[in-house]
């Protein structure tokens, strides 16, 4: 049965996407068959494997319209174990339809449901908000990546990111526990930065994962092209620390199997 990894923070631009990407292409390439579902109406994470968001007909907003299953939905991408189901603006109009159904926080959940035990880890790239398509992303997993830059204000908005978690937890899916905490656009030239890591650190303390991702161009300059950073300049600073961060996950799974 896949481990479902909700990637999440409603701050924009704190490289939620990008490790949405390259985390979910650095564990396919340790060949775990891996599940990205492009969760976020920006649809960044459907191009960003090479799948162009405005053509793609099978996606996430029609699985959770009912008009396909989530089976028909799967695409593959250029990694043999790297599985996408890409999303489009379409998406956007699925938080105020899914409004009014009955149980609506959970039809992520079913969805995947069917097809979890086909794949070994699901990652959820979430929108930059709280609102339902990301409240039904964390009912569907069982933890939570927090990316988080290494920049002024970096804890702006994580409190409230906190509460909800907290609050689905008592609410919907008590089983769901924060993965980790992950710095990014890290910069060792600047104080800032390192004084960033020291103020995380200290407040979610073992919650951090060892791997920090830093600023890196080859990490910007990879969507353009349709890969994940590994396919585009495997040797960059980028591409090998989210391979170090894919190693660092797995050894989380070899501990929790013992």
């Amino acid at each position: 049965m896949g481990k479902v990894i909700a990637i999440t923070n409603q701050k924009g631009g704190v490289g939620k996407t990008t490790t949405a990407v390259n985390l979910a292409a650095s564990v396919a390439v340790a060949e775990r068959r891996v599940l990205l579902v492009d969760f976020d109406p920006q649809s960044n994470s459907t191009s960003g494997v090479g799948i162009d968001k405005d053509s793609v007909e099978k996606n996430i907003y029609r699985v959770l319209s009912g008009e396909i299953d989530i089976e028909v939905a799967i695409h593959s991408t250029p990694l043999d174990f790297l599985k996408v189901v890409p999303s489009n603006r379409e998406l956007a109009g699925a938080e105020i339809e899914l409004v009014s159904q009955i149980g609506r926080e959970f039809f992520l959940k079913k969805s995947i449901s069917k097809v979890k035990d086909r794949f070994d880890y699901i990652f959820i790239d979430c929108p930059p908000s709280l609102g339902l398509l990301t409240v039904n992303a964390l009912c569907a997993a069982d933890s939570v990546i927090i990316p988080i830059q290494c920049e002024y204000f970096a804890l702006e908005g994580v409190s409230d990111l906190m509460r909800t978690i907290d609050l689905i937890k008592k609410s919907v899916n008590p089983s769901l526990e924060i993965e980790g905490v992950l710095l990014t656009m890290f910069d060792d030239r600047t104080n800032l930065s390192k004084q960033v890591v020291e103020e995380i650190r200290s407040y979610f303390k073992e919650k951090v994962f060892r791997t920090v991702i830093p600023r890196n161009v080859r990490l910007g300059e990879a969507p353009s092209f349709g890969l994940p950073v590994l396919l585009y300049e495997v040797k960059s600073k980028g591409a090998q620390s989210y391979l170090k961060l894919a190693k660092e996950l797995l050894e989380y799974e070899k501990e929790s199997v013992r």
